[in-house]
């Protein structure tokens, strides 16, 4: 018997053990037991279904990655968001506060503390001026600190949100926030939004692709780009930046790609009866992933493939071939826009700067982490641009909460480095591109950079713009999940006006 034959037998057999499961009493009385308890619950919530009828967004689960049209013309076709988890310095990067380096060394003020929360800081901590020289650049005269010599070339190309602030300080509940907008897993990522919402231009690959940086993925694990009650079909997809770039993506030794496609075609038409005889939508995303899966493993190497890019480009990005890094992610990411992709992903983890070890030192592994992002960052924007790209791209950079003013004392004891607690009520985020004005700054904070005092944003507001640039009514926008219609900015949200052009 061939190898392809006995392939075949095999599926055939789990198609038999498959029907015979199906027909047995326990399968009836299981599949009848949920089946009647749907029914009540049904009937007693009215309407609890997930499906497309009680969507606002059209949803073909044959097809649910096909491109659609947003309900009013978006400035942005794609989106890349840069996520620096463990959360930057704003005071060391661009929120200048010359007034906090004259407390440099002094007891914090009673004022800071009482009624506060803070993730480790305990007793009475020392304040900490900017460990860093700050300039003016370009036109709009915005502050960048020396850490970014790069990317204050391009300063008037960006949009500063200098007041962001957040109700969450520990990490994994951050991150969750400022990508599904709650604080607790189960909710879909803003990257699944989109794609439930526009679907993707390349059915050859995923609408929403994730790469991670920095040795470790975000505190909040796969969540942050999970699909939660969304179909699963629109979370993201993660990818490697060297070797293949999703796991398995090779056929097995002794397979060609003619026996793969009969398998795949063999495992969809039990999938399609499992479908003709449940009614699942589930089971038809399930259809549309395997053929994914099967698409991609033409056209995912290629586009995966950084080491066709000229030298130019390796030299503008910084990149390092054959290496994990955030810069070979960067250009990944100007890559799958390039080709279509809808939402690209980028984690760079390592800027939780608590001075517990050289590493997290505001004045050492700060300083080395603003290394590696800045120069591949920038040219990010620059070959967007100069590609006719950045018009129809959206870029978001930024962490999950801010720093404190004051140093950290761990359980009120000195760091043995320099470094800033978890800050929730201060932070700075950027955008650039796809209708959002150029070299332009919105909030502001107190003078040493502990509050925001005018401009004040949430993380539902970042959303809430991100999605009015795709060409969504953020609070139109739902999925109707357990008798109730769900939107990615909750109760509250809104669009930021003054940073549109």
């Amino acid at each position: 018997m061939t190898q392809k034959e006995l392939h075949n037998q095999r599926l055939l057999q789990e198609a038999e053990r498959a029907v015979m499961r199906m027909h047995t009493r326990r399968h009836f009385i299981k599949e009848s037991a949920m089946g009647l308890g749907a029914l009540a619950l049904g009937s007693f919530l009215g309407s609890c279904g997930n499906s497309a009828m009680s969507s606002n967004v059209v949803f073909d689960p044959a097809h649910p990655l096909m491109p659609k049209l947003p309900p009013f013309p978006g400035k942005a076709k794609s989106v890349i968001y840069l996520h620096m988890a463990g959360a930057p310095s704003q005071l060391e990067l661009f929120d200048y506060k010359p007034e906090l380096m004259k407390m440099d060394g002094q007891d914090c003020p009673k004022s800071l503390l009482e009624g506060k929360r803070f993730a480790f800081i305990r007793g009475v901590p020392k304040m900490m001026g900017p460990q860093a020289k700050f300039a003016q650049y370009g036109q709009s005269g915005a502050w960048v600190s020396e850490h970014m010599p790069h990317l204050s070339t391009i300063v008037d190309e960006l949009s500063f949100l200098k007041a962001v602030t957040t109700d969450q300080f520990n990490h994994a509940p951050a991150q969750l926030m400022v990508h599904t907008g709650s604080p607790r897993m189960g909710r879909p990522s803003l990257g699944s939004w989109v794609t439930y919402g526009l679907g993707t231009e390349n059915q050859n690959l995923p609408g929403f692709v994730v790469l991670t940086s920095g040795g470790k993925t975000p505190d909040a694990g796969k969540s942050v780009w999970g699909s939660g009650f969304l179909p699963s079909v629109y979370q993201g997809v993660q990818c490697r930046s060297e070797g293949s770039p999703v796991l398995f993506m090779n056929d097995p030794d002794g397979m060609d790609r003619d026996l793969r496609k009969e398998s795949i075609d063999a495992i969809n038409e039990v999938n399609q009866q499992e479908y003709t005889e449940y009614n699942d939508p589930e089971i038809l995303s399930r259809i549309s992933q395997y053929e994914m899966a099967y698409k991609m493993q033409i056209s995912a190497p290629e586009v995966m493939n950084i080491n066709n890019e000229p030298s130019y480009i390796h030299e503008m990005y910084g990149t390092k071939p054959g290496h994990a890094c955030f810069a070979n992610n960067v250009l990944l990411a100007r890559k799958l826009v390039e080709k279509g992709v809808r939402f690209v992903q980028l984690f760079d983890w390592g800027w939780d700067s608590h001075g517990s070890d050289a590493s997290l030192a505001i004045d050492i592994g700060f300083i080395n982490k603003c290394r590696e992002v800045d120069k591949c960052i920038t040219a990010l924007i620059l070959d967007l641009k100069q590609r006719g790209l950045l018009e129809e791209t959206l870029v978001v950079w930024g962490g999950e909460f801010g720093r404190t003013p004051m140093m950290e004392n761990r359980e009120g004891k000195k760091m043995p480095f320099k470094g800033r607690d978890h800050h929730t009520e201060a932070f700075t985020i950027w955008m650039a591109g796809a209708g959002i004005k150029k070299g332009f700054c919105y909030g502001e904070t107190d003078e040493i950079g502990y509050s925001a005092i005018s401009g004040k944003v949430e993380p539902f507001d970042i959303q809430a713009t991100i999605l009015n640039q795709l060409g969504f009514d953020h609070e139109k926008f739902t999925y109707q999940f357990q008798g109730r219609p769900f939107r990615l900015t909750d109760t509250r949200g809104k669009v930021i006006e003054d940073i549109l052009a």
